[in-house]
């Protein structure tokens, strides 16, 4: 079984101490196999934002992907913003903006969906499209397939359609014909898993909310989730074999600050398809 944690806008510059120690905590007692950190890593890009981010991320004890989110390009530095955009985001992730992780059980693709002309909104272009369904299509039976981007594939509420991504109708369609199962997302603040409909095959799209900042939606705790694959999970009585490889599930874990820790709120659970 593969172990993934998911954590989303940290917004460094915003983070709060006390969240931040409890999810370490979490982390270095639950020992996820991967993190997924999808974006919004700093409030202003600024270089010690960055490094403290980096820092952070070390400290959960896993290997990691990232992708940048649209508060990552530097906003009032405009010859930073215009001619090196993901320098400082580079100097401590990578300057791999698109990473692509390969293992046994699971294939996770990282797209950039941010643009240094675009202040907030997020695009996904017909060649990132194709990209991402040409590495889906390769992969094996086995492998749980999870793409992930910052800005929301869909949403759930109508005040959040605003933030949808650009070319999300086009990306939908292609990646859940290429073999997508997850999509992983954050931006908006608001965790939740959402399967589509109309399409090819059944995706989900699996969205995290704010993980430490202070920057928290009305009525919305720090959280993040945590995804167990494993081929070997029971079947859904509704499906065949050749249907069915086994259930993911995705725990939300929510912050209680009376008990000053990550409590697991709900769970949902997908049932990817083959065939």
């Amino acid at each position: 079984m593969t172990v993934l944690l998911h954590i989303s806008d940290t917004h460094f510059g915003t983070e709060q101490p006390l969240v931040l120690q409890a999810l370490v905590e979490w982390a270095q007692l639950c020992r996820p196999d991967l993190v997924v950190l999808s974006g919004d890593i700093t409030q202003r890009a600024r270089p010690g934002q960055f490094r403290a981010a980096r820092q952070f991320v070390d400290r959960l004890g896993a290997p990691a992907l990232v992708v940048p989110g649209n508060h990552d390009i530097p906003l009032f530095d405009l010859g930073a913003r215009t001619m090196h955009p993901y320098a400082r985001y580079s100097a401590e992730f990578g300057a791999l903006l698109e990473p692509v992780l390969s293992l046994s059980d699971l294939l996770l693709v990282g797209v950039n969906t941010t643009r240094a002309w675009r202040h907030k909104n997020g695009v996904v272009s017909a060649q990132q499209v194709e990209r991402v369904a040409r590495l889906l299509g390769a992969a094996s039976r086995e492998q749980l397939r999870v793409v992930v981007v910052h800005q929301p594939l869909a949403v759930t509420q109508a005040a959040d359609l605003p933030n949808v991504l650009h070319g999300h109708s086009a990306a939908q369609r292609a990646w859940a014909a290429a073999g997508a199962d997850l999509v992983l997302g954050g931006h908006i603040h608001l965790p939740y898993v959402l399967p589509l409909s109309g399409l090819a095959r059944p995706m989900w799209v699996v969205q995290a909310g704010t993980a430490i900042s202070s920057r928290l939606r009305a009525g919305v705790p720090n959280s993040f989730n945590l995804l167990r694959w494993g081929g070997a999970a029971a079947a859904d009585a509704d499906r065949t074999p050749d249907q069915h490889i086994g259930s993911c599930s995705v725990e939300q874990w929510d912050y209680a600050a009376a008990r000053n820790a990550f409590v697991s709120a709900r769970i949902a659970r997908v049932f990817p398809a083959r065939g």
